[in-house]
């Protein structure tokens, strides 16, 4: 089945000034990302992965190039719609879940209703990660894979088109990392989710339908995996 093609980077630039000097972040990047599809963004520290990770999901503006998001331009996106297009588009995992101790689980997830009002019951979300017997505990009670998920089902709640998952196993161990990629892997296959994941661990690359390889602020090769890994089969 041909996915639908959801976004479109063409030649874009992005550019940071330190002092007098300026450089280049990004640079004429060229990509494009279809519905549903899992795709890892490899590269060392300071490749460019998450500046590339913010402009998908409209937390920086490009200063060249142009990017296309259903057909519509960000590039030419004002702050007020840039705001939008992050609160009905994109959901972000962080690395280091990002939640509000003093909230529980549920409470958590239901912080997404301030940011759009049509969100998934935050029952249903937690009950897509595998968290509801521990919708009423906090942070401070779960582990951190179980926090993780939270910080999942939080993203996914208002049913975001682009899932962003920046380093999203950084600070978990093998076997709990494992079970998120699996997560992650499931929401793509599953649920049609497009989940989009910086790394810098080459063996995720193995899940994905498409590797996009970064160096140096430019996109080195995009590649198409026909057969990915199931994620249940990375070791690390």
């Amino acid at each position: 089945m041909e996915r639908r093609k959801i976004m479109s980077f063409r030649d874009v630039g992005r550019q940071y000034r330190q002092g007098e000097n300026v450089f280049d972040a990004l640079s004429h990047a060229n990509l494009d990302i279809y519905e549903g599809e899992l795709i890892v963004i490899l590269g060392p520290s300071g490749a460019g992965k998450s500046t590339l990770l913010n402009l998908i999901g409209g937390m920086d503006r490009a200063d060249s190039g142009q990017i296309l998001f259903e057909e519509k331009e960000l590039t030419e996106f004002n702050d007020r719609q840039l705001t939008e297009y992050r609160a009905r588009n994109v959901g972000v995992v962080f690395q280091f879940y990002n939640l509000v101790p003093t909230l529980t689980a549920y409470e958590n997830v239901a912080l997404m209703a301030d940011i759009q009002k049509d969100i998934m019951d935050p029952e249903e979300a937690l009950a897509a990660v595998g968290l509801t017997k521990h919708r009423h505990k906090f942070p401070s009670q779960m582990s951190g894979g179980e926090q993780q998920r939270v910080s999942i089902a939080r993203a996914i709640a208002k049913r975001p088109k682009l899932l962003l998952c920046d380093e999203p196993t950084g600070a978990l161990d093998t076997d709990t990392g494992k079970e998120v990629l699996i997560l992650l892997q499931d929401m793509s296959r599953k649920n049609g989710q497009t989940v989009i994941m910086v790394t810098h661990n080459s063996l995720f690359a193995d899940i994905a339908d498409r590797v996009v390889r970064v160096r140096n602020g430019r996109i080195e090769s995009v590649t198409v995996q026909e057969n990915p890994k199931e994620a249940s089969e990375v070791n690390w």
